[in-house]
């Protein structure tokens, strides 16, 4: 492999991440992949996200990574209380429930009934996927690392989808730098530009909220260059 790329985040904005693709010339004999989750909420082509990541995956051997809203988004199919339900619709969950529904109208019973019928490969794929991918350099993770375990591969299973202020202010207790999405740069460092600190690099471009989506091109320890793909809309409600 020449070149790992690294993407995160990209929340039903598959056109746009089609088009990262091709700028960067992806080359997915040469080239490892690394997609750090978030594949569904917000924007409006979530199933078309997730099946596109299916097919990187099983077809061109891409990593995916498991997010907080693709494990949410598993959780609200079954049984899950009422909080954890309006907490999925208010943070892009209609979006998702509209792209694997179609335009017809169903009650929030049917839309689980017809997305657990007719999409549960897509369900098992999003719920089975790995929480970190590591290779020689870098750790690759959706939220990041609890500072706090000195055995990072021992922490909660919900830090590693939902940590940010432990993670981002404090340094890590790894030696390999951590390439992390879910927290967007611009609530880092005030831009949707990759973010580079002397332990870690931020890549969530923010492409759901109508600025961007990265890519972190990496050919060795501190070896990088960044593209970025402007987004088509805004789905932050």
């Amino acid at each position: 492999m020449k070149r790992t790329l690294a993407v995160s985040d990209i929340h039903g904005c598959v056109d746009e991440f089609k088009q990262l693709l091709d700028k960067v010339n992806y080359n997915a004999v040469e080239d490892q992949l690394v997609l750090l989750g978030d594949y569904v909420d917000r924007g409006p082509q979530s199933r078309e996200t997730v099946e596109f990541v299916m097919h990187l995956v099983r077809e061109k051997g891409a990593i995916a990574l498991k997010g907080n809203h693709d494990q949410r988004f598993v959780d609200v199919l079954g049984d899950v209380d009422s909080l954890t339900e309006m907490k999925f619709f208010e943070h892009g969950g209609i979006q998702t429930f509209k792209s694997f529904c179609g335009s017809e109208e169903l009650d929030l019973k049917q839309s689980k009934e017809r997305i657990r019928a007719k999409f549960s490969d897509h369900i098992s794929f999003l719920n089975n996927l790995p929480y970190y991918h590591e290779d020689e350099t870098h750790i690759y993770v959706h939220a990041g690392l609890n500072p706090t375990f000195s055995d990072w591969k021992t922490q909660p299973e919900r830090d590693f989808l939902w940590i940010r202020a432990p993670f981002v202010q404090q340094r890590t207790v790894v030696k390999k730098i951590v390439v992390f999405g879910h927290t967007p740069a611009k609530d880092i460092h005030g831009k949707a530009d990759v973010w580079f600190d002397r332990d870690k690099i931020g890549i969530d471009g923010g492409c759901a909220y109508g600025l961007q989506i990265n890519c972190l091109e990496i050919k060795g320890r501190n070896q990088y260059k960044t593209f970025s793909v402007a987004s088509k809309g805004s789905w932050k409600s």
